[in-house]
């Protein structure tokens, strides 16, 4: 039997996830959830259903017009009785509270930008559908996020770090019983994310036969499902190709022969775990940076755009489908571009 691939064992694993968020929620959730199955990937779903269920649990017990009814009992019709002050309300509750489980949850201006726009969506579909005719969420101005700085390594950090990986510096005595053993693994994960700059669940998809060394690239999946090549350098290459010799030693348990990077239980590695091991050796080069794959990723998209200049590449090779997106994350980058541009036209010959 062929072995699923990882994104369609995840997809999977998401659908049944995304079963069981909706079952407690209105019956009409079903019809915007399939509506916007071509349109989202599974993961982005899930995100909405976590979404919807904290707004319909607001309403159900922090509403008093829906005190009375049920989460499953709350129609479209009393969705369209909610005036634009009930949404801002909601948005106000979400800084702070308790959730069923009587857990304390907060949420910074990001994550209730975030549900805002998941009940934009939910009311958008509908309205659009002709189910409400009016749209109180479209209403509500979305919260303004302060600019954050990048948090990125720099050059001489990554050269370090690097080191640090290869020979196990700074890592404590019970730490360094497992670098014996995943060093080079760890080498190729740590050099491939920081050479190429794919997401961490790209590289955790990976199979043995997605790397092409004939052509020096890598196919992954991007978000979506489109699947796209990658190209790496020879630092990247060599990194591969000594954890290649050492991969085609080990037998991986079954359901798991094809993963190219190998938990030490011989599973496909997760994503908490390169989670975690970006952690750890991050953390023997700096303290004052809390770095993530995700960090490592905002890395080589500095790197390749102090180089090249060209954010239109930059886009490309990060895989964002919309330039405006990269241009916020490197707006100092430009500003630095634009600096260096004032001394390269002279006026007057010396």
């Amino acid at each position: 039997m062929t072995e699923l691939s990882y994104h369609k064992q995840e997809d999977m694993k998401n659908t049944m996830k995304l079963r069981e968020l909706i079952r407690d929620l209105p019956p009409y959730t079903r019809d915007f959830f399939r509506g916007i199955e071509q349109l989202t990937s599974s993961r982005t779903r899930i995100a909405y259903a976590y979404d919807l269920r904290v707004f319909f649990q607001y309403l159900h017990t922090n509403n008093s017009v829906f005190s009375g009814k049920e989460v499953a009992q709350i129609t479209l019709t009393d969705l369209e009785s909610l005036k634009p002050v009930d949404i801002e309300e909601y948005m106000e509750y979400l800084k702070v509270y308790s959730s069923a489980e009587k857990k304390v949850n907060s949420n910074e201006t990001q994550a209730i930008k975030r549900k805002l726009a998941s009940l934009r969506s939910f009311y958008k579909y509908f309205y659009k559908k002709e189910m409400i005719t009016y749209d109180p969420a479209a209403l509500v101005a979305m919260p303004r996020l302060r600019d954050k700085n990048i948090v990125r390594l720099d050059a001489d950090e990554v050269s370090e770090l690097l080191d640090h990986v290869d020979s196990g510096a700074r890592l404590s005595d019970k730490q360094l019983q497992f670098h014996e053993k995943t060093r080079v693994r760890d080498l190729a994960i740590m050099t491939l994310l920081l050479g190429t700059g794919i997401r961490v669940s790209e590289c955790v998809g990976l199979n043995i036969h997605d790397v092409d060394f004939k052509n020096t690239g890598i196919s992954i999946h991007r978000k979506g499902g489109k699947e796209v090549t990658v190209y790496f350098g020879d630092e990247v290459e060599e990194a591969l190709l000594d954890y290649m010799a050492e991969r085609n030693t080990l037998t991986a348990v079954s359901g798991h022969e094809e993963a190219l990077f190998l938990s030490s239980q011989k599973k496909r590695i997760s994503v908490r775990a390169v989670e975690n091991l970006v952690k750890k050796y991050t953390q023997t080069v700096t303290v004052s940076k809390k770095i993530t794959p995700h960090k490592l990723r905002s890395t080589y998209g500095t790197n390749l755009y102090r180089e090249t200049g060209d954010i239109y590449l930059v886009a490309d090779v990060l895989g964002h489908s919309d330039v405006n997106t990269t241009k916020k994350h490197y707006a100092a980058l430009e500003d630095e571009q634009r600096r260096m541009a004032r001394d390269k036209v002279r006026l007057r010959r010396d």
